[in-house]
Order: structure tokens, then sequence, then C-alpha cells
């Protein structure tokens, strides 16, 4: 019987408006291949959000820390192409964020 793989991508990102990061990450979810079965998410007071994705791969979670200008996204999943094709989408993202502001300012 071959052994189960997971695959995981970490990532911290200059950007905490939740609404965009829900919506880019939910595309390259989608470009990826991934099936999304179900999204929950909670926003803290006064400030913080954290979302879910639940994977019939696995799952992809998001966490935002405005008060460090930065947040949190995890991806697990059991498919190597649709890890590394997120990572790719990932990576471009990441550039142009980078291209397109000081990075050291984040994206609110």
């Amino acid at each position: 019987m071959e052994e189960a793989q997971i695959y995981n991508h970490r990532e911290w990102l200059p950007i905490t408006n939740s609404a965009v990061l829900v919506e880019r990450l939910s595309k390259m979810l989608e470009q990826s291949g991934y099936t999304v079965l179900n999204f929950v998410e909670h926003h803290f007071e006064p400030q913080g959000y954290t979302s879910l994705w639940l994977l019939s791969e696995s799952h992809l979670a998001l966490h935002t820390f405005p008060e460090n200008e930065k947040s949190y996204v995890e991806l697990s999943g059991c498919r190597k192409e649709m890890n590394e094709d997120f990572v790719r989408l990932m990576n471009a993202w990441l550039e142009e964020l980078h291209g397109s502001i000081d990075p050291s300012v984040s994206i609110a």
C-alpha cells in the first residue's frame, strides 16, 4: 500500500485586507484545481481575521495580523501538482505586490 503524502506551503503576506485575500486565494485554489467543500470565516474584535477553506484535498487557512501588517497562509494538500500550481500562482502574486508597492507598507 502506498504511503499517504501531504504537501504543505506556508507564506507570510504583506497584506491584511480580508476581502482582497479571500478573493485572490479562492481564485488561486480554483486555478490550481482544488475542490472547495466549505468555507468559514471569523472577524475578531477589535482586529484580525481567520478563514478556512475545507478542500476535498485537505485545507487552506488564512490568519491576518493587522497589528503586524501581515497575514499568514497555510495550504495542506495531498496532490503535489495542485500544490505546485498554487505556489507558482502565490509567487507571481507576491512579485506583483512587491513590484507595485513599497514592500515595507501593507496593503489595507
